[in-house]
């Protein structure tokens, strides 16, 4: 049996909702509407089409979607570039290298463009592990459509039934869960008061994970 692992990548890998959060406030602020932190953090796990789509319409903004997709994407790709200002998870490169050394397939499916999960793969050195990386410009609906994660099963030839997706948002583990999929849920003070409560199992640091944990939850008995 072999069996996939699927990872988000903001708020799992690296902890860059802050800087996300940063990128969209000055944003909200060019375009003078109020978006609460209750509602921006609703966006979490959504990509940028989808956010920026909903915001124009309640806002009724005369600016171009992809216009402010665009200044989105420049203002976070500069401040990405800044070493100080991103860092991994704790535990996060460990976990990985061991799931990758047990056989698993391991795929990133993150709502962020392509640009910007090939330059953190990179940057931190985990392109190796990673068998295929799928991203939010990849899928015409995004979290919570299981889109994105039946794609990173199907590029990984894995059953979804033996993958598990590790995710920080509510709309996350909702689409890891529509998909038939296992789901961590990763509690990520940054990524707000994110419900994980559909999650399999919820780990406040990965060094509560183990390999034969995961394993675990693909043979424990159903009550």
């Amino acid at each position: 049996m072999t069996l996939c692992a699927i990872f988000d990548m903001d708020g799992v890998i690296i902890d860059s909702e802050p800087v996300h959060m940063v990128c969209e406030r000055e944003i909200f602020e060019l375009l003078g509407i109020t978006v609460t932190k209750d509602q921006h953090h609703a966006f979490s796990g959504t990509n940028d089409k989808e956010m920026w789509t909903k915001i124009s319409d309640e806002f009724k903004l005369s600016l171009n979607v992809q216009d402010i997709i665009s200044l989105k994407r420049s203002k976070y790709m500069e401040l990405l570039k800044k070493d100080a200002q991103i860092e991994a998870i704790a535990g996060v490169r460990e976990l990985i290298a061991e799931l990758h050394s047990r056989g698993f397939s391991i795929v990133l499916a993150s709502a962020s463009p392509r640009p910007q999960i090939d330059f953190i793969l990179s940057h931190f050195n985990l392109d190796t592990y990673f068998h295929a990386r799928i991203s939010g410009d990849d899928v015409a609906v995004g979290k919570p459509n299981p889109e994105i994660f039946l794609k990173a099963a199907d590029l990984a030839h894995c059953s979804p039934g033996y993958c598990i997706v590790i995710e920080d948002s509510y709309n996350g583990v909702r689409a890891a869960k529509s998909a038939g999929m296992k789901c961590i849920g990763f509690i990520n003070p940054n990524s707000g008061q994110q419900n994980l409560d559909h999650a399999d199992i919820k780990v406040s640091s990965f060094s509560q994970l183990s390999v034969l944990l995961i394993e675990g939850l693909f043979t424990k008995p159903k009550l």
